[in-house]
């Protein structure tokens, strides 16, 4: 069964995006810089930015790791 997500799932994803976005743009990045460094594609990465991408917890991982943001210690 596909999950279909609600509009608090969508806001959830938007905010996280949004937090990569500033994040990244405080540290002087670019978003080719960050996809290179949490080894995805770039267009991809502009995409997680944009809030059309519902990522996995690896994924989101490899990016907060490269702009040092905090989620879950490991």
């Amino acid at each position: 069964k596909s999950y279909s997500m609600n509009t608090q799932d969508e806001k959830f994803i938007k905010e996280i995006a949004e937090t990569f976005r500033k994040t990244r743009e405080k540290l002087k990045l670019t978003q080719a810089e960050v996809a290179e460094k949490a080894g995805m594609h770039v267009s991809y990465y502009a995409r997680i930015e944009r809030g059309e991408i519902n990522l996995s917890a690896i994924k989101m991982h490899q990016i907060a790791k490269v702009l040092k943001i905090k989620i879950l210690s490991r």
